[in-house]
This record gives C-alpha cells, sequence and structure tokens, in this order.
C-alpha cells in the first residue's frame, strides 16, 4: 500500500483501540504538524508505521496523564518524538507553562525516554536532516537486532555506518572506517548487496556509492 492507505489503517487501528480521553486526544491532537511529520519525515525511512504510537498517554510527575505526539516503543526502547510549532499560543506562552514544559521534559527522561523535538519549520524546509536524525537515533539500537542474524563482524559495522550517516557510503569511507583491505571490503560490500541489505546507489560497471536495503529500511 502506498502513503494514504497505510496513513489511513494506522489511525483507524489506533480510533478502534482507543475510548474516552485517549480516543478524544488521538481525534482533536493530531493535527497538521503530525501528518506533515509522519509524510514528509517516517514514511520516507520506513515505509510503514509499526511500533509507532500516536498521541501516546504516559503518567504525569503531577499523578496526572500527559499525551506525547509520537512514542516508538519497542523492547529496551522507548522514544518521543515532538513537533513543536510556533504560532501566538508559543509567543504568550507563561514563566509557569515554560517550566511546566521543562519539567515535563526532564520527567520523561528520567523515566527512560528518549526525547527528540522537531519545529514544524524544520519538517516543512528541512525533512532529510529530521530523517537523518531519526535514523541516527533508531539505528543506535539496531546491533542488537544485527547480532541475531548470519552477518560477520565486518558486515555488521558497514550497516551500522550507512545507518548513523543516513545517506549513501563509498567504498573509500567503508575502507577508511573497518582498517581492511581493499579487496577484503569489496568482498563485504559485495556480500551485503547479496543479501539485499545494501543496494548500490550510483555507478554502473564500477559501484561508488552504496544505500540501504529495504531490509534495514523497515524497522525489522
Amino acid at each position: 500500500m502506498g502513503y494514504e492507505e497505510e496513513y489511513q489503517a494506522f489511525i483507524n487501528a489506533h480510533m478502534q483501540a482507543r475510548t474516552g480521553e485517549r480516543l478524544r486526544r488521538l481525534e482533536e491532537g493530531h493535527g497538521q504538524a503530525e501528518i506533515l511529520f509522519l509524510k514528509q519525515v517516517w514514511w520516507p525511512i520506513f515505509y510503514q508505521f509499526k511500533y509507532l504510537h500516536p498521541e501516546y498517554e504516559v503518567d504525569d510527575f503531577k499523578d496526572g496523564k500527559r499525551y506525547l505526539d509520537f512514542a516508538y516503543i519497542r523492547p529496551g526502547i522507548r522514544i518521543c518524538f515532538e513537533i513543536d510549532g510556533y504560532g501566538p499560543h508559543l509567543k504568550n506562552i507563561s514563566r509557569w507553562q515554560f517550566t511546566d514544559n521543562l519539567d515535563r521534559q526532564n520527567q520523561l527522561v528520567i523515566d527512560g525516554w528518549t526525547v527528540i523535538r522537531f519545529s514544524y519549520d524544520q519538517i516543512k524546509e528541512k525533512p532529510r536532516r529530521c530523517q537523518q536524525i531519526v535514523q541516527q537515533m533508531i539505528g543506535q539500537w539496531l546491533g542488537d537486532e544485527l547480532d541475531e542474524t548470519s552477518l560477520s563482524f565486518a558486515e555488521k559495522e558497514v550497516i551500522r555506518l550507512a545507518v548513523r550517516k543516513g545517506e549513501a557510503i563509498s567504498p573509500k569511507e567503508v575502507l577508511h572506517y573497518l582498517k581492511l583491505s581493499d579487496k577484503t571490503v569489496k568482498k563485504v560490500l559485495s556480500n551485503l548487496v547479496d543479501k539485499k541489505l545494501l543496494i548500490p546507489a550510483s555507478g554502473q560497471k564500477r559501484v561508488r556509492t552504496y544505500r540501504l536495503g529495504d531490509r534495514i529500511k523497515a524497522p525489522i
């Protein structure tokens, strides 16, 4: 399915699973900025919304409830993605509200969350940079999944390098990173292409750069 179909299925599934305030928050809190994040940042990386939760409810440090714009949750991983708009409501925020927002973020970190914040303007004008940040953050946990696969140490390190960079990598970069012979690097890259973990990104007779394959793009 394409973006629109996947997006509708994603939202419908969460709406059907919610009631009361949790449902109301999803209906009213999921606005233009959040939709833009999904369309311009998340979708071009993963082509699905697995493990992602919109308007996710967490316990407040004041014994109340708070809602995160998006929560990415997997075993051992809890990432909060917040989309900050800029408008009159932000310019007119009170000192108390400003302090409360800081307390809220600090408590999330104390509770084991990683917090990533984007502005609406960042998502709209620099989506590729936002994609790189998301890739780099989620890529930090990629090692555990790679360790469960039948990859050599060098192959795992090349994939980690590509994820962290968030762009195509060249054989020269891999050579410098692994400090192995040119022949060995070529063999490692060739093996990863055969396993569909890397795809040639430029060059025909001689590949100049490689990008991540779909098996890595989609959260495993």
